[in-house]
Parts: C-alpha cells; sequence; structure tokens
C-alpha cells in the first residue's frame, strides 16, 4: 500500500528510489566527509553522532529528514558530492529547507547541471511513515508517493 505526501517544490523533477530517513538534523559535513576523501562510487554516512543513517550508502539515494544542521560548508558539500556522482537523487525535507541546503542545491544545478530534487515542507506525517529501504517516487509538481 502506498500514500502520498504534498509539498513544495524547490527543485523539480521526476525521480525514483531507495530512502534514506533520518529523524534528527542531517549534518551534510559529517555525514559526507569519509566519502569525499575516499574517491569511491559510495557515499556512507560518516556522522557517528546520527544513529539513523550512520554506515548507510547515501549515494543515489532519496535522503528524508527534517532539515540540515551544522556548518557553512552544508550547500558546498551538496555540491560537491553531486559533482562527483555520489549525491542523493533527492532531498525530501519534513520542514522548511535551510537557506544553506537550498544554496547548495541551487549552485549544483546551475553551476554544474546536476539536479537533486528537492522537496520541502512534507509534514511531520511524512517523516513519520517513510522508512528507510522504502521506495518512492517524487513527481516534479511536489507530489512524493511513498510505496
Amino acid at each position: 500500500m502506498s500514500r502520498t505526501f504534498k509539498g513544495r517544490v524547490v527543485i523539480g523533477g521526476n525521480v525514483t528510489g531507495e530512502s534514506v530517513v533520518t529523524h534528527q538534523g542531517f549534518n551534510v559535513l559529517a555525514s559526507y566527509l569519509k566519502a569525499l576523501g575516499e574517491r569511491s562510487n559510495t557515499a556512507i554516512c560518516s556522522d557517528q553522532n546520527n544513529k539513523d543513517i550512520f554506515g548507510k550508502d547515501l549515494a543515489g539515494k532519496i535522503i528524508c529528514l527534517p532539515q540540515t544542521i551544522g556548518s557553512t560548508t552544508g550547500g558546498m558539500i551538496l555540491q560537491s558530492v553531486a559533482n562527483l556522482g555520489i549525491g542523493p537523487k533527492a532531498m525530501l525535507f519534513s520542514e522548511h529547507i535551510d537557506s544553506l541546503a537550498a544554496a547548495g542545491i541551487i549552485l549544483c544545478e546551475v553551476w554544474n547541471q546536476k539536479t537533486i530534487v528537492t522537496i520541502d515542507q512534507l509534514g511531520s506525517e511524512f517523516l513519520d511513515y517513510v522508512k528507510t529501504g522504502q521506495q518512492i517516487e517524487v513527481k516534479e509538481y511536489g507530489t512524493v508517493i511513498v510505496m
């Protein structure tokens, strides 16, 4: 059985993929730091403070999160991992997207022609419902279908 949620489009697009879910703030730098140094086709989460996603491969996944946290380098890190081909397919925010994540995602699209489909304001029910490993379909107009 699937469930549908509607949010605000930040960067539109149609994408389907596997979810990785965190219920706490997503520290972009801490999560991708090890992956940036390894230069492989995986992005194993290195944020030991995030028990939801530590040790999980983030490359090509649909990251479901409340918001990002951490340093001002977060946007640059998102742009870098996307450019290396290990970034997420999409980022689905239950809350409003923060300015640092938005800047990185938009610059990724504009400067590198790499799209991270991004929807925000999906609500707390979305984050309560979705589980890591589920298939998600994102529609360009902000509809998210959790299968």
